[in-house]
């Protein structure tokens, strides 16, 4: 049995990717898209068509409602080829704007429900802000699921399970990334790979927490920059995986065995920990990885939705 048929026999396998030409070779049960990938994909030929139909037909409207409706274009045919569920963002410039977000993942929702779409088959992406948080909280509320990215530390995750948002992806590479430029000619890869990895650590740790204190939020690992952090992962709620990396897991036969264990969780000794805004604020400020990731991913994900502004303009 090759890796990628062994991770599904306890974790559910999902596809990073805006690319749904190559989702059905890996058969993954869910699929995530972010303005990066999104942006991506479109600047492929084969997908001008759907850009092109899209733009011809709502170029009337406002530039945001055009860009949401590429989004839900990208994901319904995305949701053709899964079963399962599609995680669609909502634009980065509104992270720090409760209601702002939470009128536009209505408005999301709305798109997707008027192509037949069942609201549980969409997560809509927010970022882990405190103001990402209580929209998220809100529109759980609502009936709406929410999938919160761009989360680097711990306080963000135990802010989101108070907030019982449906699912966290907390980011294992660029947490990894973080602590290896920090560290810079020391770094030891050997040292600080496998369950060594901060990144692993980090997800390991909500993990924990979640299972100990019977969060129902999902935990899913995301931005992977090695099969040794999806494999020291294994037996997670949910791990979302780049294309590439599928690829390589599928061409290895290695044993795999799960790492993370809910039972042996519960039966850790772990404080509880709860957070309100200021106390959040304070955590995540004492927490410069976190802080600095945070930020950066949130105007990475702002600059490549003016870029695809950009692109709409053109056509």
């Amino acid at each position: 049995m090759n890796q990628l048929d062994a991770l599904k026999q306890f974790t559910t396998v999902v596809a990073d990717t805006g690319d749904f030409k190559q989702l059905a070779q890996f058969k993954p049960q869910d699929a995530t898209t972010n303005p990066s990938l999104i942006l991506k994909a479109v600047q492929k030929p084969e997908y001008a068509p759907l850009l092109q139909s899209t733009v011809a037909q709502w170029k009337e409207r406002p530039m945001d409602e055009v860009i949401d409706r590429l989004l839900v274009g990208f994901g319904c045919e995305i949701l053709a080829t899964i079963p399962g569920r599609v995680s669609t963002e909502v634009d980065a410039r509104l992270s720090f704007d409760t209601s702002a977000t939470v009128t536009r993942a209505e408005r999301i929702i709305e798109l997707y429900q008027a192509q037949g779409i069942h609201i549980d088959r969409v997560l809509i992406k927010v970022a882990a802000t405190w103001e990402g948080i209580k929209a998220a909280e809100k529109l759980e509320q609502r009936g709406i699921h929410t999938n919160l990215t761009l989360l680097f530390s711990f306080c963000q995750a135990v802010a989101c399970g108070q907030a019982k948002v449906q699912l966290i992806s907390p980011f294992v590479g660029r947490i990894y990334d973080w602590y290896k430029k920090q560290a810079g000619a020391s770094w030891d890869e050997a040292a600080r790979s496998g369950a060594n990895d901060p990144g692993v650590q980090s997800v390991t740790q909500i993990y924990n927490h979640y299972k100990h204190f019977g969060i129902a939020t999902e935990v899913m690992g995301a931005s992977f920059r090695n099969i040794g952090q999806i494999t020291a992962l294994a037996g997670c709620d949910l791990l979302t995986i780049a294309p590439e990396l599928l690829a390589q897991l599928a061409a290895s036969e290695a044993l795999l065995q799960p790492a993370l264990n809910a039972e042996a969780a519960r039966a850790t000794a772990l404080p509880a920990v709860q957070y309100d805004e200021a106390g959040f604020r304070y955590a995540l400020n004492e927490d410069a990885m976190a802080t600095e990731k945070l930020a950066e991913g949130i105007r990475s994900f702002a600059a490549d939705a003016v870029k695809l502004e950009k692109l709409i303009q053109a056509v």
